[in-house]
């Protein structure tokens, strides 16, 4: 059809048509980008987009639970997809909207793209204020939707239908973008969805977007060269944009041919597998010894894919050589320049194809190299002690954590997102596979478990899911189990119970205090415990379990470790998803192994524990560094 084509069709139904015309490509493999769209219906939407997605059922709509999740959901998906596919997220206008908020900023502290189209006020305003519309005395341009703008690397409002000409495309150049993805907002007043006008037809040909692989200048590869050929002591952290670059097979050549150690961040754990003799593992505050100690005195460190989060760094005070340069390669500008660094932007597989002829000749000290192969296999004793701890009357996380990993299937995938098991699975998980390791620890959101549990399966429905959730995050959102029920997605949830948020508590303890509020029990005249209390303490009468079987799970209680790993057999069998719940030991923790993170301590306190809890804070404060 030529452009002066027409057709008439709602800007609702514009929507919907271009995005399942839309297409990514990268490598030669081209795919849709959208798998389809979420979403929950309201005044604000179901004329408009909900009348859409009837009229144009080869777009699969899916129904959901919560705005929240759904975005979770999607990222989740984008994730697995190496951010090469998602799906879109609808809803209402008023609480609708603002539920995905928290999602969205998930989405994009994480870098994973999510279309997130909300429904919005009446642009024509006459009959304002309409159900659910925030008003303002100083602007009637406004709504709860511009909470969206800082939480959404692109955000727009669509006034007229016309307007979607050029938004779309807008919107799709930064959600197929390396460097700048994230989530997108694009808020659809309600009368305006309903309007028709005539779009010219090629607005809805197949778009191909084509995702680059941008190679970094040349002087500063030439440069980055010269850095490392130089260096005694390099060390490589691996960060998200190895997997995402599919960058894992070139990275391990690179370390076989230089000797180069590595340690890996929430995001990028899974770059190398984990018995790889120069994988020393988590690094910085959830880190293990292993790659703490080598991080210390590294003269050189060679950031690929990673943004240097406060936990990857130990708050600034893991890399304590006194000369100590940084050589940074990612496809975002403002991540590659981060410590001073020497910045190589570009896309990590290209750029360390191109790198590592560079580095023929050069090899790391002999000594050196023993010095890691020693400190990884001490890691592994360290892991496999903690596997086997049998804790009594209760079990350990740690050794919880242990038989899911050693007993589920090793081709599966881990999801988790907050409280104390990061850092216990970012320490011990052994990961056999680039995405057998999936943690949302950029924004830490506790809720993403399930739903984004759901999300994996639907990206990878071939592979076993194990979602592992803390009670505490369980409670704040769980209700897409019955999504995953009604789409057929299996998940295996291992719901650990430990009556309260087991991470914050001990984070209190650490700061000199009690675990004041962060326990579920009942007030004692009229004030929460901490956790110093005995067992006069009586804790809430909440019952997982029955919760977990009211939205239609298979449910298997265990009381003892052995009945946990008869559990994880038994849900291998299972045709839908079942939730594993095992109550664990609270006070049990792993390590911090040479590691720190900085939470303020209170500077004055009538509290002793407090007062001593600060001194150690100053001590450790002052080790904080400036890269200049």
């Amino acid at each position: 059809m030529g452009n002066n084509t027409i057709r008439r069709l709602t800007m609702a139904q514009a929507v919907i048509t271009f995005l399942k015309n839309q297409y990514v490509e990268r490598d030669g493999l081209e795919q849709p980008f959208f798998a389809g769209c979420f979403g929950i219906f309201g005044h604000g939407s179901v004329a408009g987009i909900g009348q859409a997605l009837e009229q144009y059922p080869d777009f699969r709509f899916y129904q959901t639970r919560n705005e929240q999740s759904m975005v979770h959901t999607a990222a989740a998906y984008a994730k697995v997809k190496n951010r090469l596919q998602t799906l879109v997220c609808s809803t209402s206008i008023g609480p609708g909207a603002t539920n995905m908020v928290t999602g969205a900023a998930t989405a994009t502290v994480n870098r994973l793209p999510v279309l997130l189209l909300p429904g919005d006020i009446f642009a024509r305003r006459n009959v304002a204020p309409v159900l659910q519309q925030l008003e303002s005395e100083h602007t009637q341009d406004i709504a709860v939707n511009d909470c969206f703008r800082p939480v959404s690397r692109y955000w727009d409002r669509i006034y007229r239908p016309e307007q979607i000409l050029t938004s779309l495309p807008e919107a799709m150049r930064v959600l197929t973008s390396p460097a700048d993805t994230g989530a997108v907002t694009i808020a659809l007043p309600q009368d305006v969805q309903a309007e028709a006008y005539d779009y010219p037809e090629a607005f809805f040909r197949k778009w191909v977007w084509h995702v680059p692989r941008n190679r970094p200048d040349q002087e500063a590869l030439d440069q980055a060269a010269e850095w490392i050929r130089g260096s005694q002591k390099p060390l490589i952290i691996a960060g998200g944009g190895v997997i995402y670059s599919e960058a894992t097979a070139i990275l391990c050549n690179l370390i076989d041919q230089t000797g180069i150690p590595v340690g890996e961040t929430m995001a990028g754990k899974g770059s190398l597998r984990y018995d790889h003799p120069l994988n020393l593992g988590a690094i910085g505050a959830t880190g293990t010894f292993a790659a703490n100690r080598i991080a210390h005195d590294a003269d050189l460190v060679i950031g690929i894919g990673t943004r240097y989060s406060d936990f990857t760094t130990s708050s600034k005070t893991a890399f304590q050589h006194p000369n100590v340069r940084f050589v940074n390669i990612n496809v975002a500008e403002f991540d590659a320049y981060k410590h001073n660094a020497l910045p190589l932007v570009g896309d990590a597989r290209v750029t360390l194809e191109e790198l590592l002829p560079m580095l023929e000749e050069y090899r790391v000290e002999d000594s050196y190299r023993v010095a890691a192969n020693q400190l990884h296999d001490q890691w592994e004793e360290e892991v496999q002690r903690l596997y086997d701890l049998r804790n009594q009357p209760l079990p350990s996380q740690s050794e919880l954590i242990g038989a899911v990993n050693e007993l589920g299937d090793p081709e599966g995938i881990m999801v988790c997102a907050a409280g104390s098991l990061p850092g216990d699975l970012h320490k011990l998980w052994r990961t056999r596979h680039p995405k057998n390791y999936h943690l949302e620890y950029g924004y830490s959101c506790m809720g993403y478990e399930v739903a984004g549990g759901l999300g994996i399966k639907m990206a990878a429905p071939e592979r076993e899911v194990y979602v592992m959730v803390g009670d505490g995050s369980y409670l704040m959102l769980s209700n897409e189990i019955i999504t995953s029920i009604q789409e057929n997605y299996k998940l295996i949830v291992v719901l650990l119970d430990n009556h309260g948020h087991k991470s914050i508590g001990s984070l209190s303890r650490s700061s000199g205090q009690t675990g004041f509020g962060t326990r579920f029990v009942y007030p004692k005249d009229g004030i929460l415990p901490g956790d110093e209390v005995g067992e006069d303490v009586e804790t809430l009468p909440v019952d997982l379990a029955m919760n977990a079987r009211s939205m239609g799970a298979k449910v298997i209680e265990c009381t003892t470790y052995d009945d946990f790993t008869a559990a994880l057999e038994k849900a291998k069998q299972a045709d839908h998803t079942t939730v594993i719940v095992i109550e664990d030991d609270r006070y049990v923790s792993v390590p911090n192994y040479e590691s720190w993170w900085d939470v303020p301590v209170a500077e004055v306190s009538e509290m002793e524990n407090v007062q001593k809890a600060r001194e150690e804070w100053e001590e450790m404060r002052a080790k904080e560094r400036y890269f200049l």
